[in-house]
Formats: C-alpha cells, sequence, structure tokens
C-alpha cells in the first residue's frame, strides 16, 4: 500500500516518516512539505539517509493530493488550524485521512474556539470523525474515513483514568493532574524558552490553568463517567528532548489497589502497548522511549484515601506517530503491532 504524509517537517512527521518506511505493509511513501518541496530528505534528517534513500519532499497542494490515484491513505501532520484544508479535499476525494493535529478531537465547537483561538474550520466534518485512541476506542470506527488521532498529554491521561471511571472505583470530581513533558512536545521551533540555555536544567509549568489540551482530557474522561468531569491539569517542561511521566491524584470510591489494578488488566489483557507495573514501582520516560508502549502503575494513601497514579509515555510515538500508525494497523487489518516497538 501506498501512504502519504502532509507536513512531514516537524518531530511527529520526522517520527513518522521513520515508522512507515520501515513498516512492512508500506510498500511507497509519498512525504509532503510547503518549506522543504524539492529537497531530500535526507539532508533535513540525516539519520535516517540508511532508509530513505534518495526520497525527496514533494509539493502538498491540497487539490494535487486528493486528486492522487494510487494514493488512499493520508497522513496529516499539520498545525491545528491548516490540517482541515487538506482533511476537507481528501475527504471529498474519498480518501482515508490519519489526522495528527487538533481540528477534530473536540465534539464541541465552542471549545475549539475557546481554546485555540478561532472557529472550528470543519464543523460540517466533526460527526464523520471517531477520536480514535485505540485501547479505548468504541468498537466500529475502523469503516471511518476520517480519523483523530488523540494528543500526547490526553493519551497519558486517559489509559489510566478511564477504565477506573468507566467502574466506577474513583471519584469523576477532584481529580488533579500533573505532567512532564520533553520539549519535542512543543514543536520544532524557534522561540526563546525552547533554546538549549533555557531548557537544560529547567523545569518549568506552563500554560495554566487552561491548556489547549484540556478540553480533550475532559471530554473524554466525561464519557467514560457519565458525568462532567473538571479536572486540575498541570503540565511542565521537563529538561528531556521526548517523553511524557504524568501522576494523578484521584479520589478512591469504595477501591483498593486490589480492584485498580484487576480493572486495568481487565482493560488490557489484549493491549500489547499497555504494561502495568507493580504497585510501588514508578514508570520512567526512559525505559518507554522510542516505542509505542504506555507503563502504568499506582499506590494507594491510605491517610489520604486517594490513588497516586502514575503513567509514561513517548510523547512522539504513543502520544503521536506510533498511535497514527497502531490505528493504521487496526483499520486496515494488519496485526496491531506491525511496525511497531
Amino acid at each position: 500500500m501506498k501512504a502519504a504524509i502532509v507536513g512531514a517537517s516537524g518531530y511527529s512527521g520526522e517520527a513518522l516518516v521513520r515508522l512507515l518506511s520501515l513498516h512492512p505493509k508500506i510498500e511507497e511513501l509519498i512525504v509532503t512539505s510547503r518549506s522543504l518541496a524539492g529537497t531530500r530528505l535526507s539532508d533535513h534528517m540525516p539519520a535516517m539517509r540508511h532508509i530513505v534513500g534518495d526520497l525527496s519532499f514533494s509539493e502538498s497542494d491540497p487539490a494535487a493530493l486528493a486528486a492522487r490515484q494510487d494514493v488512499e491513505l493520508f497522513f496529516l501532520a499539520l498545525p491545528h488550524g491548516v490540517a482541515h484544508s487538506y482533511a476537507q479535499p481528501l475527504f471529498a476525494a474519498g480518501k482515508t485521512i490519519i489526522d495528527l493535529s487538533a481540528d477534530f478531537r473536540l465534539n464541541s465547537t465552542q471549545k475549539y474556539a475557546q481554546y485555540y483561538g478561532q472557529a472550528h474550520p470543519a464543523p460540517d466534518l466533526l460527526k464523520s470523525t471517531p477520536y480514535v485512541l485505540p485501547e479505548l476506542a468504541a468498537a466500529g470506527w475502523q469503516t471511518s474515513q476520517l480519523i483523530a488521532c488523540p494528543g500526547c498529554y490526553p493519551t497519558s491521561i486517559q489509559l489510566p483514568l478511564v477504565p477506573l471511571l468507566k467502574a466506577g472505583l474513583i471519584q469523576a470530581s477532584g481529580i488533579v493532574i500533573n505532567s512532564y513533558s520533553g520539549v519535542s512536545g512543543a514543536g520544532r521551533k524557534l522561540a526563546e524558552n525552547f533554546l538549549y540555555c533555557e531548557r537544560n536544567e529547567s523545569l518549568q509549568g506552563y500554560s495554566m490553568p487552561a491548556h489547549r489540551h484540556l478540553p480533550e482530557i475532559e471530554q473524554e474522561l466525561e464519557k467514560a463517567a457519565f458525568a462532567d468531569v473538571i479536572v486540575q491539569f498541570n503540565p511542565h517542561l521537563a529538561p528531556i528532548n521526548r517523553g511524557i511521566a504524568t501522576t494523578i491524584v484521584a479520589k478512591a470510591k469504595h477501591a483498593t489497589i486490589d480492584t485498580l489494578y484487576s480493572c486495568w488488566e481487565k482493560t488490557y489483557q489484549a493491549s500489547p502497548f499497555v504494561s502495568l507495573l507493580p504497585s510501588g514501582t514508578f514508570p520512567n520516560t526512559q525505559a518507554v522511549a522510542g516505542s509505542n508502549r504506555a507503563d502504568l502503575a499506582a499506590v494507594y494513601d491510605q491517610r489520604t484515601d486517594h490513588f497516586v497514579i502514575t503513567s509514561c509515555i513517548d510523547n512522539l510515538v504513543k502520544g503521536a506517530s506510533g498511535q497514527a500508525v497502531q490505528i493504521m494497523n487496526l483499520k486496515y487489518g494488519f496485526d496491531e503491532s506491525c511496525g511497531l516497538l
């Protein structure tokens, strides 16, 4: 099968190039970039010279891509507010689209406008676009043409929390979430706050109390809880290249640490990318870097009657490109782990 990556010059796009170039079911890869069209990938991604060969970036005109008869699957590795301009003509042409941006993650156009500072650019497509976290998505999404890939922070939060809220093991109110992300989560851009001397040996909170991923987090947790969920979400930049470490404090609801782990085990028994660490051990970002795995663990604080839940993922893989490939595998009937670690 041929696949195209639209907007591959960023960090998640680069990770997607690596994964799809080595994927046994992808016979040819088309990679587009508005700024790098006509140049060789190896000149901009030298670490992948041995796998991309002479492949060059091509033009990324939406209409021209939609008119291609030889490509059925498109990955959109584009910023929010831009992805829709490709999704609309590709959708109209009957293509399959896996969107890594935020343009189709939120059900509410009002929330999109509030958190992204602009009116939703393609509200007509929202009802046709399932939000797919593969381990938790409702059955039937595989027939969809346009698929929204979850954000990195929300992935690290939903995997531990959604099963517990569905089972009624934790209170839906009063949840506090502290997450720490590698600097690659901010994208490839020049900004003073991301210079080496500013970030190295420095941990800093940002975008509190209303980070753009907050409505996505609450939207999906509310579906699980069948109730309103308001969380305190505190994101931080960590002095690492990649990875997300999340710590969640949630009030126990007539549950023990054994029932929590039983719930997780039942939910993820057939999930190759979710690893449950024993209570009292704690995930770390180094252990998941470069993989599509999520490591989860929890302890119970008897003094406060709270569970303290920890998770780690690679923000560029399970938090973005790896998850997109996992979605592709499931949609096309490939082995879920195909091409992924």
